[in-house]
């Protein structure tokens, strides 16, 4: 599955993933591959991902939008 952290200014992060935890306005949520298609407004908080080498990375963020469709994680940060 593939993310994307993009932010107005640069691409902070574009790569494979095993799974994505996000803030979600009403609460975290995790996605893992083959996640139903969703899109979700951020709140302010940490966007976790852990990578196919087993590393665990974190972004903080002010709020944004992610949009999930067909294994690939767009999230578009403030």
């Amino acid at each position: 599955m593939t993310l994307e952290i993009i932010s107005a200014h640069e691409v902070t992060f574009s790569g494979e993933v095993n799974m994505v935890t996000m803030p979600g306005v009403l609460g975290s949520f995790t996605v893992l591959k083959n996640h139903a298609p969703l899109i979700s407004v951020l709140a302010a908080g940490t966007v976790r991902y852990t990578t196919p080498d087993g590393s665990d990375h974190e972004k903080e963020i002010s709020g944004g939008l992610a949009d999930v469709n067909d294994n690939k994680i767009s999230v578009l940060v403030y």
